[in-house]
């Protein structure tokens, strides 16, 4: 008998994972941090993790953000690109020195206490900090609300069941903020903020790195705890035992009456021959 349609994307997913080839995403390969829960859950037959990201710091500049004379939010597209991008910790504190001492992608320098334009087509330098986020592709819809209930009560709030029964696992601890603008009449990288400010939004994030693997491990022992050694079949099998339908209390009150009334005529009956013996 041939497998299922997850069993054969579960597998093929699964060859990509393990693969020495470089995947689709900017960094090519997945992240150390993901490796021991994407593990975890592969390891459960009802599921497959899909895409990850342990959290990572950005500094992003927008692309052109006039398109046929109109003012366009955002800007990834059109000349945008990442000055700075690192998914390691250690890596957070001094990334802008670090940056201009490489004398590649950061020219010019920046200069401090400059003023963008205000019609909205700037082109701004953006801070992110963005956490974990996993995709786990689930068998089915109780699998799926399985993973979903024990992220959430881990505290990823962000999280969901979407189609298919993927179930983005997600947390909102995340930082975007602008710290710059780039100068259209020189292309030069102008900040908004003192370096004193990019210095605490660095303490912020390296505080926000260690935050984010605590919950990472949290959910690794709640997943393993409660799915991994405590199969899904049999906690459905309970809560089975233990909903009750309509029809069903219908029926059962039925015959809990149809029960007292037979013990209710076998007690007539017993006293009448009481009666007549004596």
């Amino acid at each position: 008998m041939g497998q299922n349609a997850f069993d054969q994307k579960k597998n093929a997913i699964l060859e990509e994972i393990n693969s020495t080839d470089l995947d689709l995403s900017p960094k090519g390969t997945i992240d150390e941090l993901c490796l021991p829960i994407m593990k975890l859950i592969n390891s459960h037959r009802d599921m497959v993790t899909t895409s990850s990201c342990s959290g990572r710091l950005s500094v992003f500049v927008e692309g052109n953000k006039v398109h046929n004379k109109t003012v366009k939010v955002g800007g990834k597209g059109d000349g945008g690109k990442w000055l700075f991008v690192t998914h390691n910790q250690d890596e957070v504190l001094g990334w802008l020195n670090n940056l201009e001492n490489k004398n590649t992608y950061f020219q010019p320098i920046l200069t401090p206490n400059s003023t963008p334009g205000s019609d909205g087509s700037t082109r701004l330098i953006l801070y992110k900090y963005e956490p974990f986020i996993l995709h786990v592709k689930c068998r089915d819809l109780e699998s799926a609300s399985a993973l979903y209930n024990v992220a959430m009560s881990c505290g990823f709030r962000e999280s969901g069941i979407g189609s298919n029964f993927i179930v983005a696992i997600r947390i909102n601890i995340k930082l975007d903020v602008p710290i710059g603008y780039v100068d259209e009449t020189t292309d030069a990288y102008n900040l908004l903020v003192p370096l004193t400010y990019i210095e605490l939004l660095d303490q912020l994030t390296f505080v926000k790195f260690e935050d984010n693997a605590k919950k990472i491990q949290y959910l690794y022992n709640k997943i393993e705890n409660e799915i991994i050694n405590h199969p899904i079949q049999n906690v459905a099998t309970t809560q089975k035992k233990e909903v009750e339908t309509k029809e069903d209390r219908r029926i059962r009150k039925r015959k809990e009456g149809l029960e007292r009334q037979r013990r209710a005529l076998e007690e007539k009956l017993l006293k009448q021959d009481t009666a007549n013996i004596v």
